[in-house]
């Protein structure tokens, strides 16, 4: 590979922070399994990316993702992975899964 290509390609990156899905609340957390949120996102089987961009793209309607997205465009961050097993970051709200209805 040709280390300008590197050097490029690094220059073209955006900082991702992954985070636990318990900062969504279980309607956010389903509305991005199924691909409804009011921004940009890609779902995966355990969680998503969902992209901020830098500044801010869009504001979400959800305000548990409205809230992240502020703290995100703070630290410069691009795209976030919620992810069940990514660490909880101090300082968000951690909201349990909702409850199975039976």
């Amino acid at each position: 590979m040709h280390t300008t290509s590197a050097a490029r390609l690094r220059e073209l990156a955006e900082p991702l922070a992954a985070l636990s899905l318990s900062h969504l609340t279980p309607a956010t957390r389903q509305k991005l399994l199924e691909n409804e949120l009011s921004v940009n996102a890609y779902p995966t089987e355990y969680g998503g990316f969902v992209f901020v961009g830098t500044p801010c793209h869009r504001r979400p309607a959800e305000n548990d993702l409205a809230f992240i997205f502020d703290t995100a465009e703070q630290a410069g961050v691009a795209w976030l992975l919620f992810d069940a097993e990514a660490p909880l970051l101090e300082g968000l709200p951690v909201f349990a899964p909702a409850q199975p209805t039976g």
